[in-house]
């Protein structure tokens, strides 16, 4: 069987897109991991033969259903797992409006869930289409178990001293892109058709994101003042502009803005994460490792504020310098500092199984 694997974010998927296409390739299958246009000119000219597309989202636009459509046409099969996961709002139902429709999940042969969250609200919003939708967990958590510790290496930017690792999440506010070209690309998208609070939603959740970067910076300062002896590295989004960052921490001590890699060896190698609104949170969590919720104000359009549920909660600069200098005591002192079991809440959003990787569920279908 050909598999096609779509890969657009290197950072956040490339492991696990390699971890998917190495057992498949073990079982006699024939894998490519591809960005989007090297698949279209492999498509287009017929160099690839007919198999299985395996896709990041099905966002029903109407450029990509008739992408989709033309892939289909040429005897692909189509599944897709959204890389964007939608896990962490408080109203899936919303972010799955935006993300899936009856005519992109018709086009599909299979959608993989991360776990009871979204498979249920799939189910609940899509019935015509419950023998395509699939809990089986995401190849991407399957990386974060304790299994697969030793295959992330030592990062090579990785400092000397011990570190917090601040995890930002701060996309709008600070992305690559203008903030205009983000409103015009999800509305040539049709988001604010399928969900007209969207536009709302993204004009006030930047000024909150605004008034977050400024507390994380504060927060940065202090702790890189008055710290027990440790480093600071900041990991920005892959969406987000480093050198934003760069710029606004050029001048601090023992600082470091690094984007170097997965971020899952820095989560590893990292004696605890800082974080507000993001999934490396959750992945802290499953790799028992302490997590600091840093939340200085109600936030209210900002998203993934279903990640600010885990973690040791703290709301200013003094309150986080004296839980993070007694992680980081613990972990000088080789203390247990963490007891990170998987939550109840962590259990409702990802699915794992003791016996069998996501990865291999997912290879089990497409066969």
């Amino acid at each position: 069987m050909n598999i096609y694997i779509h890969l657009e974010i290197s950072a956040r998927e490339l492991d696990s897109k390699l971890l998917l296409a190495v057992l498949a390739a073990a079982r006699g299958h024939k894998v490519l991991i591809s960005d989007i246009i090297g698949f279209n000119i492999g498509l287009n000219t017929g160099l690839l033969k007919p198999g299985i597309f395996h896709t990041k989202s099905v966002t029903p636009s109407k450029t990509k259903i008739f992408k989709h459509q033309k892939i289909i046409d040429k005897g692909f099969k189509i599944t897709s797992i959204d890389e964007e996961h939608g896990l962490l709002e408080d109203d899936y139902e919303i972010f799955a409006k935006g993300r899936f429709s009856d005519e992109s999940i018709q086009q599909a042969s299979a959608i993989f869930c991360w776990g009871p969250k979204d498979t249920k609200n799939l189910k609940r919003l899509f019935p015509e289409h419950l023998s395509k939708i699939y809990e089986t967990g995401s190849p991407r958590s399957d990386l974060w178990k304790n299994f697969f510790f030793n295959y992330w290496e030592i990062p090579k930017k990785i400092p000397k001293k011990p570190f917090l690792l601040v995890a930002s999440n701060i996309g709008i506010a600070n992305n690559i892109k203008p903030f205009f070209e983000i409103i015009k690309s999800e509305k040539k998208a049709g988001y604010y058709l399928r969900d007209p609070s969207l536009l709302k939603d993204n004009f006030v959740g930047i000024s909150e994101d605004y008034k977050l970067i400024y507390d994380f910076l504060q927060a940065i300062k202090h702790l890189s003042k008055y710290n027990n002896g440790y480093d600071i590295v900041v990991r920005p989004h892959p969406v987000e502009n480093i050198e934003a960052w760069k710029t606004f921490l050029e001048d601090v001590p023992n600082t470091h803005v690094i984007r170097e890699g997965s971020i899952s060896p820095w989560v590893k190698g990292a004696f605890a994460v800082m974080h507000n609104g993001c999934t490396t949170a959750i992945e802290t969590i499953v790799s028992n490792k302490p997590v600091l919720t840093y939340v200085t104000f109600e936030q209210k359009y900002s998203r993934m504020l279903g990640a600010n549920k885990v973690g040791i909660r703290v709301e200013t600069p003094n309150e986080l310098l004296d839980k993070a200098n007694k992680l980081f005591n613990s972990f000088i002192s080789d203390t247990k500092n963490n007891d990170n079991n998987i939550t109840d809440y962590v259990s409702q959003l990802i699915y794992f199984d003791k016996n069998e990787l996501a990865a291999e569920k997912i290879i089990k279908v497409w066969e």
